[in-house]
């Protein structure tokens, strides 16, 4: 059992949260697969071997040296995009500036706001009014100064609001994909038909009822293309599929609560 990162957009962490993703499928990158007596392509699996630490890509009765990112037991600290509050700083100019203080160093007590939340609470302080800058920061509140937006790839384990059991693995082409392997990728019914990430991508992206589908593959198929570009559900990669059990809460807090 290891600990590892896994980063989420924030239409997948809210999925997350509202207990509707049970899965993430995560590409392979291209490999060749050789054909059978019979001409069939060889079955393409994975294996645990005794000693390593991660699942390796079989094809065939072949083991290669492919390994996949994470194995059975694991834990995964989801890493996703966020605001820091940062302290006042030769950076801030009373009374309003064009450019946010420069970024400082994260410290665990620093407050954090989750992108997938929304904009950071715009908080008048004894700097700043509550309009924030005129740059488009938001005002922290005392004794921070403004709130500052950083990628999922920054964040720090400390930061982290979501441990993610992996329960099973398995490889296969992303076309396999099954109703219900579709429905616990996050995909949600909405009204008369389904909708990738519905309510989520609604609000962010501004997804119209068009985009609903009676299949709940099909509504896949879309958020795919939609995440990996135009064409990435027809290319049939081979990708490695994770069954997750999700539990809302920091990845070293778990271990201090069972204590």
């Amino acid at each position: 059992m290891a600990d590892r990162p896994i980063l989420f957009s924030a239409p997948m962490v809210r999925a997350l949260l509202a207990g509707r993703k049970t899965q993430t499928r995560r590409t392979l990158g291209q490999f060749d697969v050789f054909r059978l007596p019979d001409g069939s392509g060889a079955p393409v699996s994975c294996l645990h071997m005794e000693g390593e630490p991660l699942p390796r890509v079989t094809i065939g009765r072949v083991v290669t040296e492919r390994k996949l990112k994470a194995a059975v037991g694991d834990r995964l600290w989801v890493k996703e995009s966020w605001w820091i509050a940062t302290m006042y700083s030769y950076g801030t100019t009373p009374g309003g500036c064009e450019i946010s203080p420069p970024p400082l160093a994260h410290r665990k007590r620093d407050p954090v706001h989750y992108d997938a939340d929304g904009n950071p609470p715009n908080v008048g302080n004894r700097t700043y009014g509550p309009e924030g800058l005129r740059g488009g920061s938001f005002a922290a509140p005392d004794p921070y100064a403004v709130w500052l937006k950083k990628p999922s790839i920054h964040m720090p384990r400390s930061a982290s609001r979501l441990t993610l059991i992996v329960t099973d693995v398995r490889v296969e082409q992303l076309q396999d994909i099954s109703e219900a392997d579709a429905i616990a990728e996050g995909i949600e019914r909405h009204h008369s038909g389904w909708m990738p990430y519905s309510t989520a991508f609604y609000e962010a992206d501004g997804v119209t009822p068009a985009n609903y589908h009676l299949d709940p593959r099909e509504s896949y198929r879309s958020l795919w293309n939609r995440i990996n570009g135009f064409g990435a559900w027809e290319a049939n990669p081979w990708i490695a599929c994770y069954s997750l059990r999700v539990i809302k809460q920091n990845i070293d807090q778990i271990e201090k609560v069972a204590a």
